[in-house]
């Protein structure tokens, strides 16, 4: 699996939210130390992510996303994306990846788009709650269907997804397997995100082939030592 140490960041800091909540903020500190953290434990991919910008607020995100990118390790980035002005303006800014939730249910014209112009560069946000899709940094439920918005993805020739279950985002109570598992039948590289709190929940994602994990508050907290994770399960290979 590929392991993806996440740099949530809000007012220019670096933070963890409970279920995505904005009031449920826990502040880490600077975002660029928090990276060069990650790095030095052998990090081979950072996920760094707008919440300013998927609030609707006003960013200052992509000052911290160019110092990160220099740091010189490959940026999967997402938050706040509504146009292709605003994807092609994070990839000047450092992106390597853009991660797109919101614009791909809005304005699906934007992910077909993205993914004719940057291919595997675009990665389909699936933040999903009770089986729909959550957008608007999660302050809102959609009736589009995830797993049907998944099909949707892949047959526009997306590769790979970010897949979060809202509900366990942020509150290290353990991943949801089957449900990430699942959504890898769309044909889509899975990577799991939301309520990774141990070794344990990594294996049992590697053992069902699942593609990449995103870990948040379980690095912050030392819940998972990054080092030895990334001893056990990291590879990062793109073009």
């Amino acid at each position: 699996m590929i392991l993806y140490p996440a740099i949530d960041i809000l007012e220019g800091r670096a933070v963890r939210l409970l279920h995505g909540k904005r009031s449920e903020v826990t502040d880490y500190g600077d975002p660029v130390d928090c990276a060069k953290r990650w790095v030095d434990m052998g990090a081979t991919i950072l996920h760094i992510v707008d919440l300013s910008g998927a609030f609707g607020e006003k960013s200052t995100f992509h000052r911290s996303l160019e110092r990160i990118a220099a740091l010189g390790v490959p940026v999967q980035s997402g938050g706040g994306l509504r146009s292709m002005e605003a994807i092609r303006h994070r990839f000047r800014m450092g992106a390597d990846r853009v991660v797109l939730g919101t614009v791909c249910v809005e304005q699906p014209e934007v992910l077909k788009e993205a993914a004719e112009t940057f291919g595997g560069k675009i990665v389909a946000g699936i933040d999903a709650k009770d089986g729909k899709l959550a957008v608007r940094g999660w302050t809102e439920i959609a009736e589009k269907d995830a797993f049907d918005f998944g099909c949707e993805a892949r047959a526009l020739g997306v590769t790979d997804a970010v897949f979060t279950d809202i509900g366990r985002d942020g509150a290290l109570t353990g991943v949801n397997v089957e449900d990430t598992v699942k959504m890898g039948e769309t044909g889509l590289n899975i990577i799991a995100s939301g309520g990774v709190s141990s070794i344990s929940d990594l294996r049992a994602l590697a053992e069902k082939g699942v593609y990449g994990a995103i870990l948040g508050r379980s690095i912050y907290t030392g819940a998972i030592d990054l080092a030895e994770a990334l001893k056990e399960f990291s590879w990062y290979e793109r073009e």
